[in-house]
């Protein structure tokens, strides 16, 4: 457990819905205790090998855009979705982190510093939806604090 004097919540956001919903749901929470939110968000080469952005100056590819790593490609998105999700100004610091990795493996990592791990799962409906997805069931089994899985409330 961290010995900060604000309790760390770490949250995983990819962009999708369910993410969205626990970045959420993980801003309320450091409210209620006084705490603070890492967002984080994972890359790797295999899912992501470059990304283009709109014209600036700099190196360019066809067309005038400007070559991005994944690195650069990923905060760029995740400030997007943070910013899109919980405002310019939310209640309680939020802090955007990008790491190399697997989803879960980063997460875990992250977990370590942290009081509590917050991440949404993708539910089907019906009997599937009771189901955690590939990440949440690695980051429950493995995480280093308390994990929080914030469900779809359509497929309560």
């Amino acid at each position: 457990m961290s010995q900060a004097t604000e309790p760390l919540i770490v949250v995983g956001v990819d962009g999708s819905k369910h993410s969205k919903d626990a970045l959420r749901w993980a801003v309320r929470q450091a409210t209620f205790v006084g705490g603070r939110v890492h967002a984080v968000m994972s890359w790797e080469w295999s899912t992501n090998p470059f990304s283009l952005s709109g014209p600036a100056d700099g190196d360019t590819a066809a067309g005038g855009r400007e070559l991005l790593s994944p690195e650069e490609t990923s905060r760029a998105k995740l400030i997007h979705i943070v910013t899109e999700t919980v405002g310019e100004n939310p209640p309680v610091p939020v802090h955007s982190r990008v790491m190399q990795g697997h989803a879960a493996k980063v997460l875990v990592e992250a977990s370590g510093a942290a009081e509590l791990l917050v991440v949404g799962t993708r539910g089907y409906g019906g009997f599937k939806g009771a189901m955690l997805g590939s990440v949440s069931q690695q980051v429950t089994q493995y995480a280093h604090c308390s994990v929080v899985v914030v469900r779809d409330k359509s497929a309560a």
